[in-house]
């Protein structure tokens, strides 16, 4: 009987060592060319806005891979009818200290849900996953009537300040918060540190690839929002970007060359970001279960 199951675990290993080497390169051939056209698909589109950035009125339609006398022409005419540097600038102010305020939010709610003992704990979190289900467009017009009385109408703290807290940082935080170790904070306690410094100099640092997931989707999903900005946004000076990119799409029909040289600045710090950070977005986007 042992002789039969070491043959049977050894069997595996035997059919591998013998496979036929033509089969595996086809199959690794396969693979890598299903990679390369998935690749393709992905990055075409943002090849074909940056290419039909350069191209003339004239030129939009065709099927040219690149166009047959590259000009600047678009950006300029961007650049003279929109104050684009402006919004960039405004769209960075808005998606930063949104990112910020998510994080430092979410890490004390987290913090104060898992440490603190305290009557109806899990009716609250039971009431902030429930927030997280609701879309934001129910809960606009309220946030538009409270902004609109308290002066925030057409100015960028009142794009941030809704925006300052979000269920989603609270539970993302709140699951890597109850998986710290229990031993090291008692530990601290037992040092004679208070919740400060333990949340501070022991929690904090330890879970600062969770902080730093947290922080990239809230900046990109700030830089992407659109109906709040158009919901409050009354001078084209206190906007954002994707407020700029509306103004080429009129009844009269699409401003084609313009629209995609915006969008090419517009993508342009996203894309920096993801150049720089492309680590730390892949592992936040598997972390949130996001796609």
């Amino acid at each position: 009987m042992t002789t039969s199951l070491e043959m049977t675990l050894a069997a595996p290993a035997s059919s591998t060592r013998h496979a036929n080497p033509a089969s595996v390169k086809w199959g690794r051939l396969l693979v890598h060319a299903t990679m390369v056209l998935l690749c393709v698909i992905a990055v075409f589109p943002i090849y074909w806005m940056v290419a039909s950035s350069f191209k003339a009125e004239n030129e939009i339609f065709s099927l040219d891979l690149w166009p047959q006398s590259p000009s600047l022409d678009n950006y300029r005419f961007v650049l003279n009818q929109i104050p684009m540097l402006r919004m960039l600038a405004n769209t960075t102010i808005v998606a930063g200290v949104t990112a910020a305020l998510h994080v430092v939010t979410g890490l004390f709610a987290a913090y104060a849900l898992v440490r603190w003992r305290f009557p109806f704990a899990r009716v609250v979190y039971g009431l902030i996953a429930l927030s997280w289900l609701v879309p934001f467009q129910v809960t606009m017009i309220p946030n538009y009537v409270l902004a609109s009385k308290l002066g925030l109408l057409d100015t960028l703290a009142g794009l941030i300040i809704p925006h300052a807290a979000a269920a989603f940082a609270v539970l993302m935080l709140f699951q890597a918060m109850k998986s710290f170790p229990t031993e090291i904070i008692e530990a601290a306690r037992m040092d004679g540190a208070g919740h400060w410094r333990i949340l501070w100099d022991i929690i904090t640092p330890n879970l600062r690839a969770s902080l730093a997931s947290l922080a990239i989707l809230a900046f990109i999903s700030a830089w992407n929002e659109y109906f709040w900005p158009l919901l409050l946004s009354r001078s084209i000076e206190n906007s954002v970007v994707q407020i700029g990119l509306q103004m080429f799409m009129t009844q009269e029909g699409n401003l084609w060359g313009p629209l995609m040289a915006a969008s090419t600045l517009a993508s342009l710090p996203i894309l920096l970001v993801y150049g720089v950070l492309q680590r730390q977005v892949i592992e936040s986007f598997m972390k949130s279960g996001l796609r």
